[in-house]
């Protein structure tokens, strides 16, 4: 696998001596170009921890990391850069959209590239073709308080996108949403790794979604166990609510 993400042997350990917790105890896990994966397990399992470090908000402790085609983690980071690399390279979807309030539909979208040195005009042009893609693009001069919360959360995958990352990362996305909106966001999360050649891990709890993984880390005492999903059709892009 030359893309996607591929982690060996990561570990992370909390505090010293009395105090320490092995949080995650050398999880291996691969995720393919368009291919999206659910990563379960209880709370307290590490779940929160190997995102946080695939994400390079916090540094393991030990272990291989690469996104895309690029070692980003070797029992060292090896970007000199981590908010440039989670600026261009990682995509978050969070369980709350975290829309910026005083900012319109496609503004929200077309700030990352911006940030990034994009120029306005390619940036919004971007940004208004996957607003479009996801079927929002009528609410692209919205506020975020009009939108609804299905909207919403189209938008921050619209947001997730619009830098082309390799990688997606998604915790718990569907938890506020009821059954059809929550397969709507999957569907759409399928449709766009396929479309984006991007590799989307999904952390959920959600019993609604779980049976559209093909593929399930189970994450349990700080180590990862693969199984396979029934990978039921999750549709493709569902139109809803477009209040």
């Amino acid at each position: 696998m030359t893309k996607g993400i591929v982690i060996e042997g990561l570990k992370k350990r909390y505090g010293t001596g009395d105090t320490l917790v092995d949080a995650l105890k050398g999880v291996d896990m691969q995720v393919a170009p368009g291919e999206v994966v659910g990563l379960i397990g209880p709370s307290g399992s590490g779940k929160s921890t190997l995102l946080k470090c695939l994400g390079a908000v916090i540094e393991p402790s030990s272990g291989r990391m690469r996104l895309g085609n690029e070692i980003i983690y070797d029992d060292q980071w090896k970007i000199p850069d981590l908010r440039a690399l989670r600026r261009d390279k990682i995509g978050f979807v969070f369980q709350a959209p975290y829309l910026i309030p005083f900012l319109d539909v496609i503004d929200n979208v077309a700030l990352l590239p911006m940030l990034a040195g994009e120029r306005n005009s390619i940036a919004r042009k971007r940004a208004v073709e996957l607003l479009e893609a996801l079927d929002v693009g009528h609410r692209s001069k919205a506020m975020p308080s009009q939108l609804s919360g299905g909207e919403q959360q189209r938008v921050a995958i619209a947001r997730a996108l619009v830098n082309r990352p390799p990688v997606i990362l998604a915790d718990e996305p569907t938890a506020p949403l009821d059954s059809e909106r929550a397969l709507a966001v999957i569907g759409i999360l399928n449709e766009m790794a396929r479309q984006y050649e991007t590799a989307i891990i999904i952390v959920t709890h959600d019993e609604k979604i779980i049976p559209t993984f093909k593929r399930i880390y189970h994450i349990r005492d700080g180590r990862t166990h693969e199984e396979v999903g029934e990978g039921k059709s999750s549709g493709e892009l569902i139109k809803i609510d477009k209040r």
